[in-house]
């Protein structure tokens, strides 16, 4: 218990510390940033962050009724910002396992079902915010190598994966944890590969993380910046592709960090990027925060169990019907 504590307490205070740190490196110039802030901004942006997280609950939707569980809206919206919201607490996004619990206890889904349905999104999601990065550095000059590498080295991964996943039927093997693989794959198969749920799955990925980026344009005009679409996409892309690798809880920190280099490689002012970067991710995060105590109430006593049961692991394949 003792080292799970420190786990999350170390990683918090790291997330915590660099934030601070780039706060302080410009506070001489805060003030006279948050003087010009227009505060109309503020509430579109919260707006346009919302239905990027409506439209995630539908695109789970989709995911889930393609490995046979038919839910509703509401439900498929709430398990995203239930595990989102835990994300923001626990390092190594275990907070993902929250959807796992709660398929299984309302479906009765096996944890390779919840897994593979959590891999399918990640993966769209990860592969479709790298190619509009992609698209972004045709227009964007001054990139630093480690960033361009990155989105390149992303996509080259993610069409990796789809080519071994097209010819993953090919694999058969009696050791039980090789076939629990093998059927994760045929499930995650199964939903991605068609060209129906190709489709959907990409175009409403697109428009998510299309609204993503739009939260951060209002954001720099909240402050009465005007910045290249281009340069913002490029600067949310990276900010996200850092965020994925889990070193803080719910990325913060590492994605202020992506955002302000992007942003200031473009010209932009270090401390009004720093403020952009900041506030661009406080509200993304306020608002899975509070979506996420809705979900709580309306998931009730299973939602919290579910909580409880990922932030212990507790998976057993034994008890899983699905596996």
């Amino acid at each position: 218990m003792f080292r799970k504590i420190s786990t999350i307490l170390i990683s918090t205070l790291i997330a915590v510390g660099i934030v601070l740190f780039m706060l302080f490196r410009v506070k001489d110039d805060l003030i006279v940033a948050l003087e010009h802030i227009v505060w109309g901004y503020l509430v579109l942006a919260v707006a346009v962050c919302l239905l990027a997280w409506f439209l995630r609950g539908l695109r789970y939707k989709i995911i889930l009724s393609g490995i046979g569980i038919r839910c509703s809206f509401l439900f498929s919206t709430g398990c995203i910002f239930i595990s989102q919201t835990a994300n923001l607490i626990v390092p190594a996004r275990l907070g993902d396992l929250v959807r796992v619990f709660i398929l299984k206890h309302k479906y009765g889904a096996g944890v390779s079902e919840g897994i593979s349905s959590i891999v399918v999104e990640r993966v769209f999601d990860i592969v479709m915010v790298a190619l509009l990065g992609a698209v972004s550095l045709l227009f964007v000059f001054n990139v630093p190598d480690e960033f361009f590498w990155l989105i390149i080295l992303t996509l080259i991964l993610g069409a990796g994966f789809f080519i071994f996943l097209s010819v993953s039927d090919r694999f058969v093997s009696k050791n039980r944890y090789i076939g629990i693989l093998l059927a994760m794959l045929d499930q995650i198969r199964q939903v991605s590969l068609s060209a129906k749920s190709i489709f959907a799955l990409s175009t409403s990925s697109i428009i998510i993380w299309l609204l993503d980026v739009f939260v951060c344009l209002l954001v720099a005009m909240m402050f009465g910046v005007s910045i290249p679409f281009a340069v913002v996409t490029l600067a949310i892309v990276v900010g996200n592709l850092v965020k994925a690798i889990p070193l803080t809880p719910g990325g913060v920190g590492t994605y202020e960090l992506a955002v302000v280099a992007i942003l200031t490689a473009a010209g932009i002012e270090p401390a009004v990027a720093t403020l952009i970067a900041v506030i661009d991710h406080l509200i993304k995060n306020l608002v899975t925060l509070a979506g996420g105590v809705i979900a709580i109430y309306f998931f009730g006593d299973l939602g919290l169990d579910a909580i409880k049961s990922a932030f212990r692991k507790e998976l057993k394949e034994d008890d899983q019907p699905g596996v």
